[in-house]
């Protein structure tokens, strides 16, 4: 495994400082209530007809109460006098597998038994036509088959590109209803214009589809639920563009400047379609510019990968250094699939192998070319999502003492 010299491996690390950053906190509190409001507005019950057949989407998102929303969806309908049933909606995640995306929803709680309706995972689609760049758009066949689709997503911004409309809904009725196929085809997009076609292809969909609404949700820095609403087809488009502003303001950053090694302690699907945000380390093949502030960041070392995952690594490229317990937990069949289906090999590259945490920091330091051992910036996070409690090196601390949004634990 990597050497090191008796020297890399002699010398004190400093000691780490827990750390707290503060952001603002809108928290919504009674969900079910929340979704029951938004039922009850007319331009959402007319939509709903009773004995129709309703394809409720949802995707591999780790959104944080999924399964309490998902299931105050389906109540919602069922009361209106509609058949729901939940179609998985998440392109090539899960394998791209009617198997593994059904296990992806297990793992958010999403079962037939615990939301009492039919799952429907399957990746069978119909062609619905080009968009004006000639990128193929295709829809799942369970969903267009039904009376009506209501897409469940959370809008924020996306981790490969930067538009008015980025992840949320379009690009859940665009990628996620369009299965593996679908989410190939349409990462066939240039990052620079692709924000232009999703909105293309999300009109061709509602043109052909009877999309009536879909659930939008937002969620704060510290990943609880900020706001949710349903978005009637009509206005949906230019609503996630105001939506899109929104959780770009409420979402968690980083707020040291200059670091010379961050270590993470693990990367997930569970945690960001590109496992990790890129918009918060500011690290991306595909992005040029970063709309949040961004920390310079010399090297990085990554410890794990979510068991919620299921192997899919995606993001490990972006690392300088892993550790073996990394490596062993890759799926490189579900990481492959997703890396090739988004046209991003560099996602699915294996860095350099340490076989334990300490070794792992220690390379990441002997690559960092020319920093001071003697005043290490080191930083430590759980993940991108949880970004309230974070670990700072001994030098660090001062910095963090003269800001007003960082205190010490």
């Amino acid at each position: 495994m990597p050497i090191l010299l008796e020297d890399d491996i002699s010398y004190p690390l400093p000691r780490m400082h827990r750390v707290r950053q503060e952001f603002p906190r809108p928290k919504l509190d009674d969900i079910r209530g929340r979704i029951r409001e938004e039922f009850a507005r007319p331009v959402i019950k007319e939509k709903i007809k009773s004995g129709a057949s309703v394809a409720v989407g949802v995707g591999s998102r780790g959104i944080r109460n999924l399964d309490v929303i998902v299931k105050a969806v389906l109540k919602e309908v069922k009361d209106a006098g509609a058949c729901p049933f939940i179609v998985s909606a998440m392109g090539s995640h899960g394998g791209g597998e009617p198997e593994g995306q059904r296990e992806v929803l297990k793992t958010y709680g999403i079962t037939e038994e615990k939301m009492g309706v039919d799952i429907v995972t399957s990746a069978d689609v119909t062609y619905i036509g080009h968009t004006s760049r000639g990128i193929d758009v295709w829809f799942d066949n369970a969903a267009m088959h039904a009376d009506m689709v209501i897409p469940v997503n959370r809008v924020k911004l996306h981790t490969d590109f930067a538009a008015d409309i980025q992840s949320g809904l379009c690009k859940m009725l665009v990628i996620g209803l369009g299965n593996h196929i679908g989410c190939s085809a349409m990462h066939e997009e240039a990052p620079k214009t692709f924000g232009e076609t999703l909105i293309d292809a999300a009109k061709m969909i509602m043109g052909a589809i009877n999309v009536g609404f879909g659930i939008a949700v937002v969620e704060n820095a510290y990943d609880e639920t900020a706001m949710i609403e349903a978005l009637p087809y009509e206005t949906l488009i230019e609503r996630e563009k105001e939506l899109v502003k929104i959780a770009r303001d409420n979402m968690p950053c980083l707020m040291i400047p200059e670091i010379d090694v961050l270590i993470v302690d693990e990367i997930g699907k569970n945690i960001s379609g590109a496992g990790y945000d890129p918009n918060i380390l500011g690290k991306s093949v595909l992005l040029d510019e970063f709309v949040l502030p961004v920390p310079k960041i010399r090297r990085m070392a990554l410890l794990d990968v979510t068991d919620e995952s299921h192997g899919n690594g995606i993001g490990v490229g972006a690392f300088d250094v892993i550790t073996r317990k990394v490596f062993e937990k890759l799926d490189l069949g579900q990481l492959y699939a997703n890396a090739i289906a988004i046209k991003c090999p560099e996602d699915a590259k294996i860095p350099i192998m340490a076989d334990s945490e300490d070794e792992a920091i220690r390379i990441a330091v002997k690559v960092a070319r020319g920093v001071d051992r003697e005043r290490l910036k080191l930083v430590r996070i759980k993940n991108t999502l949880e970004l309230e409690i974070i670990q700072v090196s001994d030098v660090l601390t001062e910095y963090v003492m003269e800001h007003d949004k960082l205190s010490l634990i």
